[in-house]
């Protein structure tokens, strides 16, 4: 049998796999573009992509600025504030996504291709 490492905080029971919540990513996309195809009335999704950039733009812009003022709140209460406003923004990116007729699989390609080059190697090859 193997010894437990006492400096291990995992839950032994815990059999959930991290991907599982990752994959909630591709279902969201999933939901927002057909949203963006058939536009149901009473979506606040609809209410987004019918404004367009300029609408969605706003949204993308105060969540990331109450992301920001979460991230500065102490403790745990503080924490779970952050986490709630990541998801808003994170939820308005991909609705700008959506509309722009652009798939997470493809935000994720492009995070995977500047993985492992310098922030400041890449930002130097992009054309001005």
């Amino acid at each position: 049998m193997d010894e437990l490492d006492p400096m291990d905080q995992s839950d032994p029971m815990d059999q959930s796999d991290p991907t599982d919540e990752l994959e909630s990513f591709t279902r969201l996309m999933q939901t927002l573009k057909e949203r963006a195809k058939s536009r149901p009335k009473g979506s606040y999704t609809t209410k987004l992509m019918d404004g367009g950039v300029e609408k969605i733009g706003a949204k993308v812009r105060e969540e990331a600025e109450e992301m920001i003022e979460a991230a500065a709140e102490p403790g745990d209460s503080g924490r779970e504030h952050f986490v709630y406003e990541c998801g808003d923004l994170i939820y308005h990116a991909m609705v700008m996504m959506a509309w722009r007729g652009v798939d997470i699989s493809e935000v994720a390609a492009e995070l995977a291709r500047r993985e492992g080059v310098s922030g400041l190697t890449e930002k130097a090859s992009r054309k001005q």
